[in-house]
């Protein structure tokens, strides 16, 4: 090992104060890899502008490592047939906006049910035509009316032909 001079300590301190910035600047177009993104809710069939719509009622944006462009096609959005509303019943207390819509709002989407499932945290697992989940959303910080918003623009149950 040599010697740290005023000339090459010059050099290996803007070695590490690249180090230290880089990262930052390259985090917010990182992908988190699939199993990243199951833990924190998402399933990757997110579109990113349904993440910047998700930015308005979260302040989370790990949405934005976990969805997929959208095409310039407006008819992609995607939408579901239906909801499952996870959470566990004895950390409701911890979550009055959900106890709220599940109480005084839940009746108006009968095309959501609600499951209590032991250590759950809230979210909303959502349903293609076959019943089968497509997307989970983690709904920890959303509030009541977020939560309907959500639902009126996002699901729309297929009608009987």
């Amino acid at each position: 090992m040599g010697v740290l001079n005023s000339s090459n300590g010059y050099a290996y301190l803007m070695v590490i104060m690249v180090l230290v910035v880089l990262p930052s600047d390259t985090t917010a177009k990182e992908q988190l890899t699939t199993r990243e993104c199951e833990d924190l809710g998402f399933t990757g069939l997110a579109l990113c502008s349904d993440c910047n719509s998700l930015a308005e009622y979260v302040k989370d944006q790990e949405c934005l490592k976990c969805c997929t462009e959208d095409s310039n096609d407006s008819s992609s959005k995607i939408t579901y047939s239906g909801a499952i509303l996870e959470v566990c019943m004895r950390k409701l207390v911890f979550y009055p906006e959900i106890v709220g819509f599940i109480e005084e709002e839940k009746d108006r989407f009968p095309f959501v049910k609600v499951q209590y499932i032991f250590n759950s945290p809230p979210k909303l697992n959502m349903l293609d035509d076959a019943g089968q989940q497509k997307e989970t959303i983690r709904i920890d910080n959303w509030k009541r009316e977020h939560i309907l918003q959500f639902l009126q623009e996002k699901v729309k149950p297929t009608s009987a032909s």
